[in-house]
């Protein structure tokens, strides 16, 4: 007998599936009898968040779903930070979970896990729940889920089975992967209205996001045709070259950004949601255009969001850009504003940086230089939100981080795992803080267990320094922020992990090119202040200045301005 649970794992096979996370319980067993003998590989996190955090990772560095197995209970609520992340960033994740026998749900009989309604729990961090009511839902329930995750905007979907479903007989199962349809175009009036406006346009503007991650070649070729200055969001990091000539550095937020953007006479939005994280973390306010605003998204809440658009082009990145380029002149008056002006711009936002945010880009153009084409996964910490500022990342989807959108803590270290398991050729950057990797720490033996060739950068400040920095910077005394941390070489090594620590710029980069290619995982821990007195032209500390009217705390003074000062809530690290 083929039961249900094997026709799943089956039908995970056909879909292209290669790899699950998980954690065995006694209400998933079943799922396991399939796994044995498949062609799915299986990891095991330590935590349930864990296992979330590494699908969402694998999921961005293959463009493929990310699957989870996870028990009834207290194995989605230890999910749901994972989901929730994975929601706020359009990352597609395939969350299977058991629920009680049929007869027993929602009745409050103290059954082992059970939960008043696990899918009520669920619904706000998916893009939908079902119940799994009989083996005969199985093949069209997936097919729903992968259509959502290749022809929509990609959220996680989570099917729960109920235990008597799971055993049930599925072998007059049609187990054959459905035909998916394809991502949709936008409609070809509304493409002509864009191009109508865009060809009339002397100094356009393109804002990009996450949801033009697959639309890289199309992009630069718009951005080229048109002349027009590009913005990219964090999850847009890399779908122009580091060196483009008409690549912004993250000025979203920024007044000389913003000034910008005033003096464009159209703005295109290519996937993305224009939101606070990427766009007004300095607290200016929302963005107020003056210019007819054309909205490319493939999320009609999207394309009909707080920000009103003049034309919605409703479709797939990719499909719409290439049906721009496909009416739009080649630019020839004012070719050299955007280009001009694109520098200054970039100029004006570096030389607003203080001597920790130069050192701090330093680090990441370091690391970015001295690997072949790195990966970077990054916690919320401070190196992290300098990125958001300067970094240029040299791929599509190698910079990716939880320091914008939901913002969690401890994702960089499982979601590196599942980058690295996703991509074992490329050298893959876990940049996490001393706070941070406290939440998820029991991932770092995974990485050992796995065989992976991890690079953990850790940036140990020891403290939650941004949020440490942004209470001095409001006359808040710093409470809850200066936490004990581990030793790390001992960590490393309870781990069998080698642990290596450096102080300063030269020794980072001569330990970066003796890891390139390196087959074990390795801790690298970064003194912060050694670090940055090393480094800068100008002594620096980690804190920030405190006035003297809040005595009692451990903020020291630095040169230059509160670096937190600069980010407006929600900051860790």
């Amino acid at each position: 007998m083929t039961s249900c649970a094997q026709a799943l794992v089956r039908l995970l096979e056909g879909y292209g599936v290669e790899t699950v996370f998980g954690i065995p319980g006694v209400h998933t067993v079943e799922l396991y009898r399939g796994l044995h003998g498949s062609s799915l590989k299986h990891v095991s996190p330590r935590h349930e968040q864990g296992a979330g955090f590494m699908a969402d990772g694998y999921a961005r560095a293959s463009g493929k779903p990310g699957v989870c197995f996870i028990i009834t209970g207290p194995g989605m609520t230890n999910i749901l930070t994972a989901m929730g992340q994975a929601y706020a960033d359009s990352v597609p994740m395939l969350v299977i979970s058991t629920t009680n026998r049929r007869e027993h749900l929602r009745l409050g009989h103290g059954h082992l896990h059970e939960l008043p309604d696990q899918r009520a729990l669920v619904a706000g961090v998916c893009a939908f729940s079902h119940t799994l009511q009989r083996p005969d839902e199985l093949p069209e329930l997936l097919a729903r889920a992968f259509a959502l995750f290749g022809c929509t905007r990609p959220r996680p979907v989570h099917i729960e089975i109920p235990l008597d479903v799971l055993d049930m007989p599925a072998d007059a199962l049609d187990l054959r992967p459905r035909a998916l349809p394809a991502a949709p175009a936008p409609a070809a009036a509304a493409v002509q209205a864009a191009i109508a406006l865009l060809n009339q346009a002397r100094h356009p503007l393109i804002l990009a996001g996450g949801g033009a991650r697959r639309a890289s070649e199309s992009l630069a070729m718009l951005a080229e045709r048109l002349q027009a200055p590009v913005a990219l969001t964090t999850n847009a990091r890399g779908l122009l070259a580091p060196e483009h000539p008409l690549l912004l550095d993250g000025v979203q937020s920024s007044a000389h950004g913003r000034a910008l953007f005033e003096q464009a006479d159209v703005v295109l939005a290519v996937g993305t949601e224009l939101g606070e994280t990427d766009y007004d973390f300095f607290g200016l306010g929302p963005l107020a255009f003056s210019a007819p605003l054309i909205r490319l998204d493939i999320d009609p809440l999207q394309v009909l969001g707080a920000q009103r658009a003049d034309i919605g082009l409703l479709g797939d990145a990719d499909h719409g850009i290439r049906a721009l380029l496909e009416g739009l002149a080649q630019r020839q008056a004012d070719g050299a504003w955007a280009s001009t002006r694109v520098a200054q711009v970039n100029a004006i936002e570096r030389s607003s940086w203080t001597p920790k945010q130069n050192c701090l880009q330093t680090v990441l153009d370091t690391v970015r230089d001295h690997l072949a084409a790195p990966l970077i996964v990054g916690d919320s910490t401070q190196p992290v939100y300098q990125g958001a500022l300067g970094y240029r990342a040299p791929t599509p989807n190698s910079w990716f981080n939880a320091g914008t959108g939901y913002g969690t803590l401890g994702y960089a270290l499982p979601a590196a795992i599942g980058a690295k398991l996703a991509q074992p050729l490329r050298p893959v950057v876990a940049l996490v803080g001393d706070g941070g990797l406290q939440f998820s720490s029991a991932e770092l033996i995974v990485a050992r267990e796995a065989g992976l060739g991890l690079i953990l950068l850790l940036w140990n400040n020891q403290c939650y320094a941004e949020i440490r920095d942004y209470m001095c910077a409001r006359q808040v005394p710093p409470v809850g922020v200066d936490i004990l941390t581990p030793d790390f070489a001992a960590l490393a090594q309870s781990c069998h992990i080698p642990h290596r620590l450096v102080r300063n710029l030269e020794s980072l980069r001569q330990l970066l090119g003796e890891l390139a290619g390196s087959c074990e995982p390795v801790l690298v821990e970064m003194d912060a202040s050694a670090f940055l007195n090393e480094t800068c032209e100008h002594p620096v500390t980690a804190g920030a200045t405190m006035p003297e009217s809040l005595p009692g705390t451990r903020c020291a003074e630095r040169a230059g301005p509160s670096y937190s000062s600069e980010f407006q809530g929600g900051l860790h690290g």
